[in-house]
Parts: C-alpha cells; structure tokens; sequence
C-alpha cells in the first residue's frame, strides 16, 4: 500500500451508517476499506476522526482562477477534491482575441470578480473551448477541474455583435453553436450551461448574450449534447418565474435530449412557498423518467455587508462615495470612529431613505431590509450564524434599545476593528428559518450546489458551504433549534460526494469504496468550525476577496496525495482536469477487508 488511513470512522458516501476501518490506497486509488490493514509507506492516524470522501462541488466560477491559482482557494480549504466551473452562461471559451476584454466585463458584472484581477491573472493561451481544456491540462493543479461550456461565449463567438445585442439566432448562428457544443464536449466538457435570470447583468445594467435566447437555439443547443452522448444543461433563471420556466419548456428539454436539466430552486420573500411547487415538478418529472434536478443550496443566499466589502447601508451617502471610499483602509477606519463621521453617516441616510431613495425599491431593499440584517457573528470568539433568530435583527434590537437601526448597523460594522458583517440573507430566509432547507436537502431530485467559488468576491462567501453542512446541519443546529432539527451526518456526506458525482457522470469518484479515486477526506468533527469571513487582498493586481477558513481538516488527499494538512497547503499537485465522464472503477476483491 501507498498509504494507510487507519482507525477513522468512515463515512464512505452511501448514505449508509458509519463505520471504523482503515482505508488503504494504491496508485491513487482505494485500494481496501475496513478492518485492519497492512502497513504502508505511509500511515495516517485517523482514530478519532471522520473519514469521507472527497467532497465535489458542482457550481463553482473558477474559470479564470484556474489559470494562476493550482489551489483554488477557498473551495480546497473546505474538503473539496472535485469543482465544476463553467457555471451561469459565464466563461471564457471559446473567444475571439478581440473579445477577452469584454468577456472579462461579462464576467466582472455578472460574478463580481474584479475584472483588474482577470485582466492580470489570466493567461490566455486558447480560442476554442477545446482549446482551453489543454490550457488548463497543462496547468498544475491541487484538485480535479471540470468546465461546462457557457452559453455568453459561445453565442458571442458565433454572432459577434448580434449576439451581444440580443438579436434572434438564425439557423446558420444555430447550427454552428451546435457544431461547437458538440465538439466541447467531444473534447471533454462536464455539460453547457445558461442564464436566463435579469439579476445578472454587466457594464451599465446589459444583459448577458442568451439571456433571452429563443427555444430553437436552445434546443439546438440540447440536440448537440443529445447527439454527444453525454454532459448536463445548467441553467439559473429568474427564481420567481421558474415554475413557469419548467412548465413551459424545462422539462420538455430534459426530455428529448435525454440530457440531466439542473436549475437553480431557491426561495425568495415573494414567492416563498413556491419551492413546494418545484418538488412536485420534480417528482413529476422522475416519475416519468426526465432528469430534471433542482440545484439547491444548504443556507441561505446572503450579502455580507463590511466597510471593505462591496455594500453596506452607507453605501450611498455622498460622503462615503467621495472622501471615505477613496481613503487607504486605516485612514478610512479613523475617519469612521470619529463621532462626527458616524453622526453624518447615519443622519444622512436616514434623510435619505426617507427622501430621494424612497421611490427606488432596489435601494430600498439593500439600505433599509433591517428585519432581514444581522450580525453575522453574534459576539466575539463566536462562530458565524447562517441561522439568526429574528430577535437578532437590526430592527429589533433597534426597537428594543430605542435606537435608529442605522445606529445599530453602524456599531455591528465597527465591531472587530471596522471588520463586523452585517449578514442580509436575500434568498432562502423568507420565514426567518432554514426548514425548508431541510426538506430541500432531502429531497431524491435536488442536488447540492450554488456554492459560487470564486465568484461575488465583494459581497458573499459561500465556497464554505460543504464545512456548512457537516458542522451545523449534522451537528450544532440542534442546539438552536431543538430536537429533530440536524439531518444524519451520512445524508450530509451523500449529498456533495456521491450525489454531485452521479449527476455529472463522475462515476470514479464520491464513495469511498475499493477501485474509486482516492479523494479523501480526515476530518476532527468535533473541532470542524467556520471561522468568521474576512476580507482579503491576495488576487492578481491586489484584488479584494471575501474568504473563510475552517478549523478540523487534518488532511484532504486528492489521488491519494494530501493537498492540505492541519489547514495549510503541501504543494503537492497531484489534481487534472476530468475530460468528460468517468466510467466506475472495479475493486481488486483480492484487497477488501471485512468492516469491523
């Protein structure tokens, strides 16, 4: 044996209860689970610890990350082995030289990822989306890497202008998208992916090309992938529509292409009920044999609101738009604590809110939601909570302390040394609880996604969501919500290992079970903790990110290889790009030890 994994209770992806064994690994693969091995070249010392398998995140913006980051940090720091990027209609192939700019623009709008830092960081070395996968193959890497062809590039690619500007796609625009689809995924594409949401938009509110592509382009597109034999539709739309977006053609995609169909099911304060509809589509839909998959997330969609973050309530006020926002960081902070600032601040946008801005809604709701605004960390030496009860609310310890609320949001900002966040959860947090997360998250037809690695640098940090769902659905949120509140920690497991892995045609990985990929996981999960959010300048051209680190990985092996022990990187590289699906691999019997 390479390696030895010995003595951890093992959660090997089926869902099934865990059990203590050693897990040995050969040539990157696992080789025998359970029982007591042999010896190893090396031998890890697990007693104690969860072992799981590596964890696969299938939504995620590292597409130009990619080109400078081997690690793709923060998603590595949080167990994940696998990330499928391309996600959204968002990418950058196939692109015409003359085009890598705006792609860029596109990108920077759509997934807040500064377009400074991609201008820097990326580089290009590809046209065709083929192309780009021999780009990123060359590359080192930590973890695995799949991408999903996206819909803005390709069409732009095709229709140069007409594209950009929304015009319809002829049967020529049509058929050439076609013949490039097929040939991305011939070459090893994960799937293709679009947006149809008016959320996202880029340089003055324009919407991405296929935005509002007819259906005979898009079914154009599913032929392709039909014809290609293999590669999921990945598709976010306007949430509040999406029942409509199913009925009309969703489904009948999945249908006739035979294609797995993910869309993004979230619930929203206007239709906040509307996700119960949703899984009665879902059931419909596997009932009749379509793969149609709603891509859920494990709590809820929030802006992280700070003073070096990209919003915050005072965002508007001319005088942090002008002097304030222009100031080194320590400057600005000694400005903020003088009581004078604090006092125009506040006064300023409470005449604000209550004159100018009052007619326009999307203000509103971004400087004046303070029912649904938090202290992300509710006191020092705390862990952040995703979960706040409505007691917690700007508005109501406004109400209970005889305070503006801007008064309160100003002192959550200035806890910590000026780095406090105001937590804004816009998505899932209609009822002020996680419930119907729960049952989302058990439902056969969701899958676990939406965690957006590398993207909104200056507003979320939600690449820590696998962290997220071992420590507080499995283990911390009974504490606040009482008996029957977790979810078994083999679900939670299951759910972004082998269930991701399936969805995508990843077949070689996600259990831990004698012939898969030894991606792996050893976890202290009594000491697996989200640290608060922090910001940070360590992007290309001293770009600005949020990120998150957790405490209780000992070891994240890709390959068999650890990528990370005890929280920092070993340099090892051991991770390659997945060209298409994986078939399942057969276990050496020869090798399987008993479950003791």
């Amino acid at each position: 044996m390479d390696l030895v994994i010995r003595g951890g209770t093992i959660v090997d992806g089926t869902g099934e209860a865990p059990f203590v064994g050693d897990v040995g690994v050969r040539d990157g693969r696992i080789a025998a689970v359970g029982g007591r091995l042999g010896a190893a070249r090396r031998e890890v010392d697990a007693h104690g610890a969860l072992v799981t398998p590596g964890f696969v995140d299938v939504h995620t913006h590292y597409d130009g990350q990619v080109t400078w980051d081997p690690t793709l940090a923060p998603s590595s720091w949080h167990g994940v082995t696998t990330a499928v990027m391309g996600n959204c209609g968002v990418g950058f192939a196939p692109v015409k030289p003359d085009r890598r700019d705006w792609l860029i623009s596109v990108m920077e709008g759509v997934e807040d990822i500064p377009g400074s830092v991609l201008a820097e960081g990326i580089q290009w070395d590809w046209e065709s989306f083929p192309e780009y996968l021999d780009a990123l193959e060359r590359r080192p890497l930590a973890l695995d890497v799949g991408a999903q062809i996206p819909h803005a590039a390709l069409r732009t690619y095709v229709m140069g202008e007409r594209g950009v500007v929304h015009d319809e796609a002829t049967g020529q625009d049509i058929a050439e998208m076609a013949r490039l689809v097929t040939e991305g995924l011939r070459a090893g594409a994960l799937g293709v992916s679009t947006a149809r949401t008016l959320i996202h938009h880029y340089a003055g509110r324009k919407y991405p090309p296929g935005t509002f592509a007819s259906a005979d382009e898009l079914f154009g597109i599913g032929r392709a992938m039909q014809a290609a034999g293999h590669g999921v539709f990945q598709m976010t739309s306007n949430h509040v529509q999406m029942d409509g977006e199913v009925t009309q053609w969703l489904a009948r995609f999945a249908r006739e292409t035979g294609r797995p169909v993910t869309f993004a099911l979230v619930q929203t304060d206007a239709t906040r009920d509307l996700w119960q509809t949703l899984l009665q589509r879902l059931d419909a839909a596997a009932a009749d044999g379509v793969p149609l998959y709603g891509a859920i997330a494990a709590r809820p969609a929030g802006i992280l609101m700070g003073w070096q973050g990209s919003i915050q309530p005072f965002a508007a006020h001319p005088l942090w738009r002008g002097e304030l926002a222009a100031l080194p960081w320590p400057q600005r902070l000694a400005q903020l604590r003088d009581p004078a600032t604090r006092r125009a601040l506040v006064d300023g946008m409470a005449a604000a809110l209550d004159g100018p801005l009052k007619n326009d809604s999307r203000a509103m709701a971004l400087f004046q939601g303070f029912h649904k605004m938090f202290a992300l960390v509710p006191g020092p030496g705390q862990p952040p909570d995703y979960e706040p009860p409505a007691q917690r609310s700007v508005a109501a310890i406004a109400l209970r302390e005889g305070r503006s609320p801007l008064e309160v949001v100003y002192d959550i900002l200035m806890a910590d040394d000026g780095n406090g966040i105001v937590y804004f959860p816009t998505f899932n947090y209609a009822n002020g609880d996680l419930d119907h997360a729960r049952v989302l998250m058990q439902h056969p037809h969701t899958v676990m996604s939406l965690a957006d690695g590398g993207a909104h640098c200056g507003y979320i940090c939600d690449a820590s969501i696998p962290t997220y769902m071992l420590s507080w659905w499995a283990r911390d949120r009974a504490r606040a919500r009482g008996p029957g509140a977790t979810l078994p920690l083999a679900l939670m497991v299951k759910r972004q290992t082998a269930d991701t892995a399936a969805v995508y045609g990843l077949h070689d990985r996600g259990l831990i079970r004698p012939g898969y990929r030894a991606d792996l996981n050893v976890i202290d999960f009594e000491r697996l903790q989200l640290r608060p959010p922090r910001v940070a300048f360590d992007l290309p051209a001293g770009g600005r990110r949020l990120v998150q680190e957790a405490d209780g990985y000992l070891a994240t092996f890709v390959a068999g290889e650890a990528i990370r022990e005890r929280g920092e990187d070993t340099g090892a590289r051991p991770g390659r790009l997945v060209r298409g699906p994986q078939g399942s691999s057969r276990a050496p019997t020869q090798e399987v030890a008993a479950r003791a």
